[in-house]
């Protein structure tokens, strides 16, 4: 006959199946706090291990190297995220302009403002030395990034309230902001006075600001480049000549 376990031992293996289960979360939100504290480079995976509470060789088990570390904490924090985005976008309704001041909005609440934002400066520091994890937040992070905020543009475009403009540097002037405020964020923000910080939100919002008038259409210029268009507009037509007379004219 086979013993019943213990209502003691039954709990304890319900937790152990718990921890084992919450490990790879563990070690993720360990590694990022390391690799954004640290970098990279110098970011160790015994450290990881030993923040999330496991040893080495468990960390292993889950991640076969620091690499495959790294890809997975980028995954798990802003690649694994763009086909949420995406789906907003295609079910927004509203103007363009207010996909825009969205975008931004929801960047910042869900990526800016969190310890994922450091990746950004991490990556613009160490890129050149790491070839493959540039190839790979390449692949995960920017081309997906690129291509959401091209698809909003042309958006606008399609739907007569943006501009045509040059989609393949339009989408540099979009990103920048974002990308300014992470550096500033993990670099000179976090040692200026408090009379020298800006304030995100308000930040975000003047560069949405700046950067919608540029690309909106404004009514009276999109009637003046109709006119422009039009060859016959703003001429007068030349007076007609009179019909000839019936009348032969009398010679004297």
């Amino acid at each position: 006959m086979t013993p019943t376990p213990s209502p003691s031992t039954a709990a304890t293996s319900t937790k152990r199946e718990r921890r084992k289960e919450a490990r790879p979360g563990e070690l993720l939100e360990a590694a990022l706090d390391l690799f954004v504290e640290k970098g990279f480079a110098a970011t160790r995976v015994d450290e990881v291990a030993a923040r999330a509470g496991v040893s080495k060789g468990t960390l292993f088990l889950y991640f076969p190297s620091k690499e495959e570390l790294f890809k997975a904490v980028v995954r798990e924090n802003i690649g694994g995220r763009f086909a949420e985005w995406n789906d907003e976008l295609e079910s927004f309704v509203g103007t363009t302009s207010e996909v825009l001041r969205y975008c931004y909005q929801v960047w910042w609440e869900r990526i800016g403002a969190t310890k994922a934002s450091g990746i950004t400066k991490l990556m613009l520091s160490e890129a050149q030395n790491f070839p493959e994890i540039a190839q790979f937040y390449q692949h995960e992070v920017i081309l997906p990034g690129q291509a959401l905020v091209r698809r909003i543009l042309e958006r606008g475009i399609a739907r007569g309230e943006f501009r045509t403009v040059n989609l393949d540097y339009a989408v540099y002037l979009v990103l920048a902001p974002m990308i300014f405020l992470m550096l500033w964020k993990h670099s000179l923000g976090a040692c200026v006075p408090d009379s020298l910080d800006m304030t995100p939100e308000q930040y975000i919002e003047t560069q949405a600001d700046n950067i919608l008038h540029g690309l909106c259409v404004r009514p009276e210029a999109s009637a003046s480049t109709s006119a422009s268009h039009d060859p016959l507009a703003g001429t007068q037509s030349p007076p007609s000549s009179p019909p000839p007379s019936s009348k032969r004219s009398r010679t004297s």
